[in-house]
């Protein structure tokens, strides 16, 4: 929604994305980025949950359930992963719907661009890329 100078938007009707709105909007940020980036994920899934499970919360430390915006499971190219092996899980990026949406509500970034983010965040994790990358990858995003 684009609002004009002066328009008001009536809140009370509002309400969050659910998990498929977050999914498709997920989609879309993928759509956005770079051809040349989004044909080295070939094969990744993107699944999107409101919280991470407690074993993962656990792996990795998180003090709440808030504290992981979204992760990386499986073997990454920079791990040797890139070829699937018989009885392996597809590499999957997870997208955490309700911490999302809590670190949008305090920044001042748009919820596409704080999905972007975390996106290319973790595809970045899948190929070894460092945070300058990431950053070109989500510049060219625009």
């Amino acid at each position: 929604m684009v609002l004009l100078k002066g328009e008001t938007v009536d809140w009370s009707k509002t309400q969050a994305p659910s998990l498929a709105e977050l999914e498709a909007l997920a989609d879309v940020a993928f759509a956005a980025l770079p051809a040349d980036f989004r044909k080295l994920c070939d094969g990744l899934v993107i699944r999107v949950e409101d919280f991470p499970t407690d074993e993962v919360l656990e792996e990795m430390h998180c003090e709440t359930e808030f504290d992981l915006l979204g992760l990386f499971q499986g073997r990454g190219l920079a791990q040797g992963g890139g070829e699937g092996y018989t009885g392996a899980m597809p590499n999957m990026i997870w997208l955490y719907r309700r911490p999302i949406l809590d670190y949008w509500a305090d920044h001042e970034e748009t919820l596409g661009a704080v999905v972007t983010h975390v996106l290319v965040h973790e595809i970045g994790h899948h190929f070894g890329f460092s945070d300058e990358d990431m950053d070109e990858i989500e510049r060219r995003a625009g």
